[in-house]
Formats: structure tokens, C-alpha cells, sequence
């Protein structure tokens, strides 16, 4: 079957398509596919998730329950945990974590481990595609070899292509059918193969942008968060550099944005979190060094970012020391737990590392978050949120601002005149006791 006869068998929607991890990532492809028409399997080796998909629940914030039970109702889309539910897929994709671990090195190992189950299923003829974050190389130098230890030969018995995720959570206009896909395919028939099967994924086939080969798709990856983090950086940087001269960051970046050419505006705060723009400059550095080169401007932009709660701690205690208090001994009201606005989603959430920087020199932690109910800190046991209605009435001494959302309490906790330290500039110009970054 040639690349023709698979576009053909795409129109008429009779492929399977598997998806291994179901995640933030894997099960917004997963359902989309199957709301397409093609039946789907989804693998996830958490057999609780497995249990909640098939009862026609979600557990991700950008997948209503109420699309995986019309799913299931129709048997269009079904998860499990056992490998050989994907032995009848003509199409797999890997969605699955790449962290990196405290050295800032990459952890393959849940591609390794996601591989490894697609290779224990993988047929003449089944397509792979990977869509987990990584460093150039990783589909040719990683993942092929795992799957060639079958015996068949990528880009003549089966056929292995990179295709990027771009999700974003949280984000109701941007999602996975009119978001542009890039993929690079291990051969021409590679990529026409995955290009054929995204497009029909697509609000428009011209949303598919095919490149020259994985590694380039690989770098693209990287190259959008990186531009990312480095300009994160850049505000960052000039958020310290405008308070010593006490001018305000925001009308800066408000006056700058409204120049129609040759300027994006990116915001100051407390440093990126989630689960791409922390961790893939480190991926791109890493493999830098392969090559004998070293990413200053990259690494260097990961350390300011890094270093923002820091700072940002230390401007609260600046605020409390002209109140007369110290963070040691003070209840620190902390608004906002999850990496960004309106998700629950805490991976490499640098709020949290704000409430642990705090809770290390002496505070007593409370915290608001409606979409995370509960969280560890680590050595400081577990905390529930306080809810959004109740913080003004929750005793403590200070607050700080940490994630934007419209249901923090603003303006009482402005009228209660205890020090509000607002390092998103969620309320907008400071106003009698809130002090903005």
C-alpha cells in the first residue's frame, strides 16, 4: 500500500489510530481523532485513568466528560492498559512526558518505555508518529533503533515521522484542530503518509506543514518555546532593572506593544512553569554539547527565569519590611497554585516554588486556587485551598498575587490595607497597600 491507497484509506476513515499516554497531550489527539471518525485506542499505563476514560469521564481540563461519553456511547473511542489492544492499529502515536531530571539532563524514559510497548505490537505497514518534546535526533537516534529491533526496517517495513504537540491548556480559541501542524517524516513516503492522516484532523488541510526530516520538526519544537523563554527572560530582566529606577514595567510594555511592527509583547512574573517552556531550552542546551557548543544566550535566559521567585520573594519582604514585619512569623496569603491561569494542571509550577521559598524562611502558608484543591509542598505537608469567597475572611498577615485569574478578591484585599504583593499584575496599576513586580 503506497502513500495514495493510505491517503485513500484516510477519507474513508477504516484506520485505527492508537494513542500511548493520555495525557494533557495524548487525550485531546485521542478524542479528536475519534470525533473525526477514525476509530481510536487510546494505551495509558494508569489503569485508574483507563477505568475513568471508559466510564465516560475525563481527567484533563480541555476534554469535557461529556465528549469522551458520546464517544464511548458510540464505541468510536476506547482506552486500556494492555499492549495488545494496539497490535490492530494502522497508526500509533506517542504522547508521553520528556522531563529532565535535577542535573537539567532528559529523561527518555517514558519514551523509551512508550516505545518499547509500540514496538511489542508493530506490524508491515503501521505508521508511528511522535509528538513528545525532545531534542533533535531523538526519532532517528532513540526511537527507530527500539523499533528496528523487531527485525523491520523503518521507511521500507513500517513507516516513523515527528509531529510536534502545540497544546496549550487552557486555551479556548487555540486547539488541536486549527492550531498548525508541523511533521517531518524519516522518508518522503513517511511524511506524505502522516501529512495525509493530520489533515483530515484539520479545520483545513493547509494547516499541515510538512518539513525535510524529524530533526528539523524536532528543532522547530524547540525553537518555539525557546523564543519564548528567552523573551520571558528579557521582561524579566527589565521588570529588576525599571524597579531600581522606579519606573513601572507594565506601562512600559504597554506603551512599547503599541508600535504595529518589530515588537511582541511578552509579561514579567515569577517565571515560566508547565510542561514545555521550563524544560525544552535545557533539551536544546543538552544536545548542544554533543556538538562541543555551548547555549549561553539560551542557558542564560533559563537562569533568569529560574531565579524570578526568588526575586520575587524577596520584593514581598521588602514590602513587609515598610510594614513593620518579616515573612518569618507571617501567614502569607498565596494566590493561584497551577503553572498558569484557569487549568489545575501543576507541572514545574513556580507559584508553588514560591509558597516552598516562603514556607523555608519561616511563613506560614495559605493558598487560593479553585481549580487545585489540594497540594504538597515539599517538607511542608499537604494544604487545601481556601476558597475565592473566603480569602478576605481567612486570617493572614500579607498576600501575594502569583497566577492572573478574575476570581481573585482584589479589591478587598486592597480594602483590608494588609501589604498585597501582585507579581502578575492581576489587578491591574498598584493601589494603596498592592505593590505590582
Amino acid at each position: 500500500m503506497g502513500a495514495d491507497q493510505f491517503a485513500e484509506r484516510v477519507g474513508r476513515r477504516d484506520l485505527v489510530v492508537g494513542v500511548v499516554g493520555l495525557g494533557y497531550v495524548g487525550l485531546p489527539l485521542a478524542v479528536s481523532f475519534a470525533e473525526a471518525g477514525f476509530p481510536t485506542v487510546g494505551f495509558d499505563v494508569s489503569q485508574p485513568v483507563v477505568s475513568l476514560l471508559n466510564g465516560g469521564a475525563s481527567h484533563i481540563d480541555d476534554v469535557a466528560p461529556s465528549r469522551v461519553a458520546a464517544l464511548r456511547a458510540d464505541d468510536r473511542f476506547s482506552a486500556t492498559s494492555e499492549r495488545a489492544a494496539l497490535g490492530g492499529c494502522d497508526v500509533v502515536f506517542i504522547c508521553v512526558p520528556t522531563p529532565f531530571d535535577k542535573a537539567k539532563t532528559p529523561d527518555l524514559s517514558y519514551v523509551k518505555s512508550a516505545t518499547e510497548t509500540v514496538a511489542s505490537v508493530l506490524k508491515a505497514g503501521m505508521l508511528v508518529v511522535l509528538q513528545s518534546t525532545t531534542y533533535p535526533g531523538t526519532t532517528t537516534e532513540f526511537v527507530k533503533p527500539i523499533l528496528e529491533s523487531t527485525g523491520l526496517v523503518a521507511g521500507r517495513d513500517f513507516h516513523l515521522a515527528f509531529s510536534p504537540e502545540r497544546v496549550d491548556p487552557g486555551n479556548a480559541v487555540w486547539g488541536i484542530r486549527n492550531t498548525p501542524k508541523v511533521v517531518g517524516g524519516l522518508s518522503g513516503e513517511c511524511t506524505a503518509r502522516s501529512s495525509a492522516l493530520l489533515a483530515a484532523l484539520m479545520d483545513a488541510p493547509d494547516l499541515v506543514h510538512p518539513v525535510g526530516s524529524p530533526a528539523v520538526a524536532e528543532m522547530a519544537k524547540l525553537l518555539e518555546n525557546t523564543y519564548r523563554a528567552v523573551n520571558i527572560a528579557l521582561v524579566n530582566e527589565l521588570a529588576q532593572i525599571c524597579h531600581e529606577m522606579g519606573i513601572d514595567v507594565w506601562s512600559v510594555i504597554d506603551a512599547a506593544k503599541t508600535k504595529p511592527f518589530g515588537f511582541q509583547a511578552f509579561y514579567p512574573g515569577i517565571g515560566p512553569g508547565g510542561h514545555c517552556i521550563p524544560v525544552d531550552p535545557h533539551y536544546l542546551a543538552w544536545k548542544a554539547r554533543e556538538f562541543d557548543f555551548h547555549t549561553r544566550f539560551i542557558e542564560l535566559a533559563a537562569d533568569v527565569n529560574s531565579q524570578m521567585a526568588n526575586y520575587v520573594v524577596w520584593r514581598l519582604q521588602d514590602q513587609l519590611n515598610r510594614h513593620g514585619m518579616t515573612i518569618k512569623g507571617s501567614t502569607i496569603m498565596c494566590l493561584g497554585a497551577a503553572f498558569k491561569s484557569g487549568v489545575r494542571d501543576v507541572r514545574n509550577s513556580r507559584a508553588i516554588h514560591v509558597m516552598e521559598l516562603l514556607q523555608r524562611q519561616g511563613a506560614t502558608i495559605a493558598y487560593c486556587d479553585p481549580h487545585v484543591p489540594a497540594i504538597d509542598l515539599h517538607g511542608g505537608g499537604r494544604l487545601e485551598s481556601v476558597d475565592p469567597s473566603r480569602v478576605a475572611a481567612t486570617p493572614f498577615d500579607a498576600a501575594i498575587i502569583l497566577v492572573s485569574s478574575p476570581e481573585w478578591p482584589i479589591a478587598e484585599l486592597e480594602r483590608l490595607g494588609k501589604p498585597v504583593f501582585d507579581a502578575v499584575n492581576a489587578g491591574g496599576p498598584a493601589n494603596g497597600s498592592r505593590e505590582r513586580l
